[in-house]
């Protein structure tokens, strides 16, 4: 089995969201506590800034996670003519001539892959996931290999189901 995602999926998906929402509550309470400290040179309540720049923080953060991150799969697998796709403990295995269209963004942080079904199964009618390739400067808006090697797959996929 050749593995199409990346090993750092897992960090993305759980450790960055934890240190973004921990650094932006750790902001709100320092900054909440060393206005409300005794003897500060300033005695008024806090701001409004400071308690809505991390409410925003939050909130923008929530969407551009939810929207990015929280839709990658955890893993996905070549094995022959299927594609093995592990999130959140479940594996399911799709076959490549199922797969209708190959997607690769590479304009965002982190890179994704939709993978397009021809029918809606337990992964719905489509599924991202972020490659394995390495990203360079000089690579930046080339094509995936991942992606090419994966179209390439299906394509081949297809012709021996005609």
């Amino acid at each position: 089995m050749q593995r199409l995602s990346s090993s750092s999926t897992g960090f993305y998906k759980r450790v960055f969201p934890v240190l973004w929402f921990g650094f932006i509550v750790l902001f709100f309470a320092f900054s909440l506590w060393a206005r409300l400290q005794p003897g500060s040179a300033d005695d008024r309540p806090p701001d409004l800034v400071f308690l809505a720049m991390p409410l925003m923080m939050a909130a923008i953060g929530f969407v551009v996670f939810r929207r990015l991150i929280f839709d990658l799969m955890d893993e996905v697998w070549l094995d022959g003519d299927w594609l093995v796709v592990t999130n959140r403990g479940e594996k399911r295995r799709v076959p490549l001539a199922d797969v209708m269209n190959v997607n690769a963004n590479t304009t965002t942080n982190p890179r994704r892959i939709t993978v397009m079904l021809r029918s809606a199964g337990p992964l719905g009618s489509e599924f991202n996931f972020m490659p394995a390739s390495p990203r360079g400067l000089f690579n930046l808006f080339k094509p995936d290999p991942v992606a090419i090697a994966l179209i390439r797959r299906v394509d081949a996929a297809r012709q021996a189901a005609r």
